[in-house]
């Protein structure tokens, strides 16, 4: 199974279009996908409490999107040159060695700018290394994302769309 993480919690946010777009394109493949939007994410996380006792709405995101996946997309927007806080946050409070050790994943950066989240999907990369997955080679960076989706939220350049599609391929391989 795989699972998609819209890694902002902003609400209407660029990132959850791109990551309903790779959703509905790897449904269309006929493979079982979980989309997983960190807008959903219990505010306990902020908590320190979370390290001390269960939670129990956030054992229930881990059980149903992190445990059974065995690969992630993480489409990621820019926040400052690196990853959103909210997207480390989650993953500094999930039972990594359950979640993610041995798993497999793809990038999607996305930027209203020119550079399409390079330097964030870079440290992500080492987080996720870190964590013992591995990390497909095709790191897609979407620049300029709001001229990349129509008003329905899909994309519509016919080029970022095939490019899209042959990185969803290659990774649905890996």
């Amino acid at each position: 199974m795989i699972t998609i993480i819209s890694a902002t919690n902003r609400k209407d946010s660029n990132t959850l279009k791109v990551a309903k777009e790779y959703e509905r394109l790897i449904r269309e493949k006929g493979r079982e996908v979980l989309l997983l939007n960190l807008e959903s994410l219990p505010v306990s996380v902020m908590s320190a409490a979370i390290y001390e006792e269960d939670d129990v709405d956030f054992s229930a995101i881990q059980e149903q999107y992190l445990f059974p996946a065995d690969k992630f997309i993480f489409v990621m927007p820019e926040y400052n040159g690196s990853m959103p806080g909210v997207l480390k946050m989650m993953i500094d409070v999930a039972d990594v060695e359950r979640a993610f050790y041995g798993k497999k994943a793809l990038m999607v950066g996305i930027a209203t700018g020119r550079a399409g989240n390079l330097r964030g999907m870079d440290h992500l990369t080492g987080v996720l290394n870190h964590m013992k997955m591995s990390v497909h080679y095709n790191k897609l960076p979407i620049s300029r994302v709001t001229h990349e989706l129509d008003a329905e939220g899909r994309l519509s350049n016919t080029t970022t769309r095939l490019v899209v599609e042959k990185q969803i391929d290659e990774f649905l391989y890996f």
